[in-house]
């Protein structure tokens, strides 16, 4: 049982003149319905998984508008369909997680940019910036820049958020140019309410085929000596017919204000929490209207020249709120202003962080060194500046309370899903190493890049989805013991099979890999892949609870077509054979790439597919088990080294009962799955034999109901004795 969309599907159905109601992502979803998209692609990735995962589960409704909807194996591939709108007057997007997404659709983005499109092309990169990002911090704004596309930054408002993809569409249309959308978190997650339009069907899809194709013609291919012509292409006429666009349909938005002499320009998705700083001043009232005068970005690339200087001229000092490094922005506008002589104070980086997400703080303290030099008789100077020091003295008070707490206190990183199949691995890692001595471990992006925290700490680098396996191929050489590579199925079929597994078969690498199956991917929110076991397989599972790991066997086959000579298959769970596996693949005396693949059952989708059917049956009075674990605390000695070894949030601590014992025991809370991981791992490392297997019944036979008064009379008797 997979997470359901039903809800988010029937909001794509709105017609024209209801009213849609909820997050900036799925508004984004039903715009691209709006704006009469004929294909959607893309890799999944917070902040915008949503937006793939329902248009993938509304696939009914897509065939009957025409659409179709591509979940794609990376970004790259993603990147590439939007060849479709080089030669034809199809509208495409496609969406990806941020600079990293960026990253790897770069090479296609290249292409594409250079010879422009004839349909419109739409972006939608989830900006995983801030505090609260997955991903390293960079911008997706220098893509924009080198390769000659649009950047939409919309103002996050729903009605203006839908607008700006019409608009993103006929821009890209327009000017020849791809058009990308950034998103932030706080865009994606923002709720509101828009008038909704009638979805329009396309003119050609797989409803209306294109009877003929293009006829051939070479300059629309990104390829020498017709690159040259296109360069000049980009910036004589398309960055000027973009401009045009953008100043006629009036895309970026101009408040103004009642300080003439000074101007705020912001990026679109940095609008709302600008609004809220201004507020701290009472300079915006609560419908948001200010007395600052307000350029807003909601097209960061290209800026249009005339539209900064009429902003700017005649002012005394203007802040420019751009958010991340480097400050394209703000060495632009400066390059501006000083080649048209226009003298006014421009303030940026000098007053706002370097990088760093822009809060609602950050912003205040801009804002109050603006206020100070150039608003000085504002009487709530005081207060706010106060304010700010007072959040800082407590901030400082606080940090020096919580400090011996913190130190007294464990610490609590974050860690896999209760009865996860890839902790055991790391459990059998651990004590593998004490056999075999330290091994150097490249990680990689997915749901095992946990176990780089406490207690495993395993993990040297991370080099890329899917690229565990060829940033190992620097260490080996230089390593006396032999190196292992960790990857989920997800990140082998993202990148692993050809950055990783051909590389090291072409080169004849003497390399381990361990390939995590459990059969989705399933940190971007367990989507399907082409290793997820089939419904059939699901459904013939249920009748002993087994693992579906095993009934796709697409890896191994891939594998072994590839010519992996070296291949072994354990079962994540049987922590004493996954031992052994490992300590194998480290001494034998094969020399070439050796693969493992520990197969277990991404336990989240597990549960999501068991709990429904175990409750059916106890509805329907059926007898049902459920195993579970325990430990006995007169036998536990308190050594914790089960917990060191395993990390289950389960698996934690309680007061020891016994009066002469000063140490904790362990204990098993009711959140366990019966996993078996603890008792496995009791077993491989020789543990103290205090944990326990018990079976749970619901809905007991006539027998057992006898069987266990019976029991009960035989126990009572002899605690009586």
């Amino acid at each position: 049982m997979e997470v359901s969309f039903l809800s988010e599907i029937e909001q794509l159905r709105l017609g024209d003149g209801e009213e849609f109601h909820g997050e900036g992502i799925l508004a984004i979803t039903k715009a691209l319905l709006q704006s009469g998209v004929s294909y959607i692609g893309g890799y999944q990735g917070a902040p915008v998984s949503h937006l793939l995962d329902v248009m993938v589960q509304a696939k009914d409704y897509m065939k009957e508008l025409g659409v179709r909807v591509e979940a794609c194996a990376n970004e790259a591939s993603a990147a590439a369909m939007l060849g479709a709108s080089i030669h034809y007057p199809i509208r495409g997007a496609v969406t990806w997680k941020s600079i990293v997404g960026t990253n790897v659709a770069a090479d296609a983005l290249s292409n594409l940019s250079s010879p422009g499109v004839t349909g419109g092309v739409l972006i939608v990169v989830g900006e995983d910036y801030g505090e609260g990002a997955s991903v390293i911090q960079e911008r997706s704004h220098a893509y924009a820049l080198k390769s000659g596309m649009v950047l939409l930054d919309p103002r996050p408002n729903l009605t203006k958020m839908v607008d700006m993809v019409e608009h993103g569409f006929k821009l890209s249309e327009q000017s020849n140019m791809p058009v990308m959308m950034e998103l932030r978190i706080r865009a994606c997650h923002v709720k509101g309410t828009f008038k909704c339009k009638n979805n329009v069907a396309p003119d050609i899809s797989s409803l209306h085929l294109q009877k003929e194709p293009a006829p051939f013609n070479y300059t629309k291919l990104a390829h020498p000596p017709v690159t040259f012509p296109q360069e000049k292409l980009k910036y004589e006429k398309r960055i000027p017919a973009a401009r045009k666009y953008i100043t006629d349909h009036e895309l970026n938005e101009l408040f103004e204000g009642q300080h003439p002499h000074l101007g705020l320009i912001v990026q679109g998705g940095l609008y709302n929490t600008l609004i809220r700083a201004l507020q701290q001043f009472g300079l915006a009232d609560v419908f948001g209207n200010s007395e600052i005068s307000i350029l807003v970005l909601n097209v960061t690339c290209p800026l249009v020249p005339d539209q900064i200087i009429d902003f700017c001229k005649n002012k005394e000092g203007v802040l420019l709120l751009e958010e991340g490094q480097p400050d394209y922005l703000e060495q632009e506008v400066s390059s501006l202003l000083r080649k048209h002589s226009v003298n006014v104070n421009l303030h940026g980086k000098d007053w706002l962080p370097m990088g760093g997400e822009y809060n609602a703080e950050a912003m205040t303290r801009a804002l109050l060194s603006l206020c100070k030099s150039y608003l000085p008789d504002l009487h709530q100077i005081n207060a706010v500046s106060l304010g700010l020091e007072q959040t800082q003295s407590q901030r400082q008070m606080a940090q020096a309370l919580i400090k011996p707490i913190m130190e007294a206190l464990p610490n609590r990183p974050p860690a896999f899903c209760i009865g996860c199949p890839e902790r055991p691995v790391f459990s059998a890692l651990k004590l593998a190493q004490q056999t075999m001595g330290s091994v150097h471990i490249a990680a990689d992006i997915g749901c095992h890049a946990l176990g780089t925290f406490e207690p495993f700490f395993s993990g040297h680098t991370i080099l890329g989805y899917g690229m565990s396996l060829a940033s190992r191929a620097g260490v080996s050489p230089s390593m006396q013991q032999r190196v292992l590579s960790i990857m989920g199925d997800g990140g082998f079929w993202h990148n692993g099979l050809l950055t990783g597994v051909q590389s090291a078969l072409f080169n004849g690498d003497d390399a381990v890999l361990l390939i995590f199956k459990n059969g989705y991917t399933s940190a971007t929110g367990t989507q399907d892949i082409i290793s997820t076991p089939d419904d059939e397989s699901k459904i013939l599972a249920h009748d002993k609870l087994l693992s579906l790991a095993h009934t796709n066997q697409t890896i191994e086959r891939t594998l072994q077509g590839l010519g992996v000579k070296w291949l072994k298959t354990v079962h994540t769970y049987e922590v004493q054979k996954v031992k052994e596996t490992l300590i194998e693949a480290f001494t034998t005396d094969f020399s070439g790439l050796k693969v493992i693949i520990a197969e277990g059952e991404c336990q989240l989708e597990r549960q999501r597919r068991i709990k429904p059917w175990l409750q059916n049956l106890l509805k329907g009075g059926k007898r049902v088990t459920r195993v579970k674990y325990g430990v006995d605390e007169d036998v536990c000695t308190g050594d914790h080294a089960c917990i060191r070894l395993s990390g289950c949030p389960t698996l934690t601590l309680k007061d020891n009962p016994d009066p002469f014992k000063d140490d904790p025991v362990a204990t098993v809370t009711d959140g366990c799955v019966g996993c078996g991981l603890c008792g496995e791992n009791a077993h491989a490392a020789t543990l103290c034999p205090s944990f326990y297997r018990a079976e749970v019944i619901q809905n007991p036979t006539l027998w057992e109901k006898l069987l266990h008064k019976a029991q009960v009379i035989v126990r009572q008797s002899l605690q009586a004795a």
